[in-house]
């Protein structure tokens, strides 16, 4: 009975802790601007269940893709067990769905293991990668520090889960073969793995003791569902949750279509229309602030744009593939994602504890993200066709730059030419529009 109500208290615990700690994220998501990603509804949830249930995109890269998708089916598939451990918590039960599963029960469990298995193996590869075969994308400025202990600590996490369910499961074979098991009966309980590994490492134990490694591989797997479960706010591995919306609210136009301003839309229909009356346009508000050209910081960029760095789990892809970044250049397209989280968090953080008028003097632009980064990007949409949930680095540099060519007048000399000539003599090059076709002349 004390048990259950510890166990009780520990998962009220843990899913009050997570849903506080959500909400606060959601919160600094809507710093963004609103922007409207509810049409083609069918297309959304069929792109959601491609990219983010199907990892369509993952398999790009065909060994850490593979890798990935068994510790993600694992990660899926395990939360059939998960039910059952809490039912068992709350009842104080013992495998609550083995008598009336019997086989599909034996079945489910042993896929279970298979998967955890393979999901071992991809946490020793993913470790080998970051830590011991140096590639490259792990190996890049901003990946020092936090982010290199972060994606590590998941692995860990990861290695320590699996163990518990195999010592939960081990000892649990072994007992229930003695007759000694908290479920009734005895032989063998079939699965997969555990049916051989359990006897093999466990076997010669004594039951007093086989009583408490099961209790701690039980104990210690739920402890470790809830400590992955609140660690995932403050990691890069909220994409776990996040990738779901993120497909379904990505942009469904084409990748080199680059959105316009609708006020500045509709001043240049406005010039071009000789039937307009520019007098006609009603008077702006008064006290109305004006609408910003581009960003300048986290809450000039749209929610989605704020959903995309919270969603990045900085692999690096869009960076490797980034001739900006593969030339030497300062760009890093996961640089941009990182650093719009990191000052979401950190503006968010303040409003929240100070209030909406809350002004650090920080900006997004210059105190995180440099002029020479956003100038160094080509606009390839290189960065956009390689991330595996959709994110788009893209939008943000482009509304970054708009803000520095349309605010502050800034840019590099040789766009203030070109920009120069296409007003002069609609072309980027400098000579009279009535010299374009002289060439046709030429002999």
């Amino acid at each position: 009975m004390v048990s259950n109500i510890i166990f009780l208290l520990l998962t009220l615990g843990a899913g009050i802790f997570f849903a506080l700690n959500i909400r606060k994220i959601i919160q600094k998501i809507k710093l963004g601007k609103s922007v409207d990603r509810t049409d083609q509804k069918k297309l959304r949830w069929k792109t959601m269940a491609k990219v983010a249930m199907g990892q369509s995109k993952m398999t790009r890269k065909p060994i850490a893709g593979t890798f990935h998708i068994f510790i993600y089916l694992a990660f899926v598939i395990t939360q059939i067990e998960l039910i059952e451990i809490l039912v068992d918590g709350i009842f104080g039960t013992h495998r609550f769905f083995q008598p009336s599963l019997g086989g599909l029960y034996v079945l489910s469990i042993s896929i279970i293991e298979i998967l955890s298995v393979l999901a071992l193996i991809a946490t020793f590869v993913f470790l080998a990668r970051r830590n011991l075969l140096k590639i490259p994308r792990f190996q890049m400025p901003e990946m020092k520090g936090w982010p290199k202990l972060d994606g590590n600590i998941i692995l860990y996490m990861e290695f320590v889960l699996v163990m518990c369910i195999f010592t939960m499961n081990g000892t649990d074979e072994v007992l229930f073969a003695r007759g000694e098991s908290h479920l009734a009966g005895e032989g063998s309980l079939g699965f997969a793995v555990s049916s051989w590994f359990g006897p093999m490492v466990f076997g010669g134990m004594e039951t007093s003791t086989l009583h408490i490694l099961e209790r701690v591989g039980w104990w210690g797997h739920i402890i470790m569902v809830f400590s992955f479960l609140n660690y995932l706010p403050f990691s890069k591995h909220l994409h776990i949750l996040l990738a779901f919306p993120n497909t379904f609210f990505s942009k469904l136009t084409p990748m080199g279509k680059m959105t316009n301003m609708e006020s500045v839309t509709k001043e240049v229909k406005l010039m071009l229309d000789p039937a307009a009356d520019p007098f006609a346009a009603p008077a702006p508000e008064e006290g109305a602030v004006p609408q910003r050209f581009g960003a300048k910081d986290v809450n000039d960029l749209s929610w989605v744009n704020i959903l995309n760095a919270y969603t990045c789990t900085e692999c690096g892809r869009c960076s490797e593939a980034c001739p900006a970044n593969t030339t030497g250049k300062l760009l890093s397209p996961r640089k941009i994602m990182m650093d719009v989280r990191d000052r979401a968090e950190e503006l968010g953080e303040g409003i929240r504890k100070n209030g909406a008028d809350y002004n650090d003097g920080k900006s997004l632009l210059g105190d995180y993200i440099t002029e020479e980064e956003l100038w160094a990007c080509t606009s390839c949409n290189a960065c956009v066709q390689e991330c595996p949930v959709l994110i788009d680095p893209l939008e943000i540099i482009l509304d970054l730059r708009r803000f520095l060519v349309m605010e502050e007048s800034k840019m590099p000399a040789e766009l203030a030419t070109m920009n120069t000539n296409i007003e002069n003599n609609q072309a980027p090059w400098q000579f009279s529009p009535t010299d374009r076709l002289n060439w046709k002349d030429e002999a």
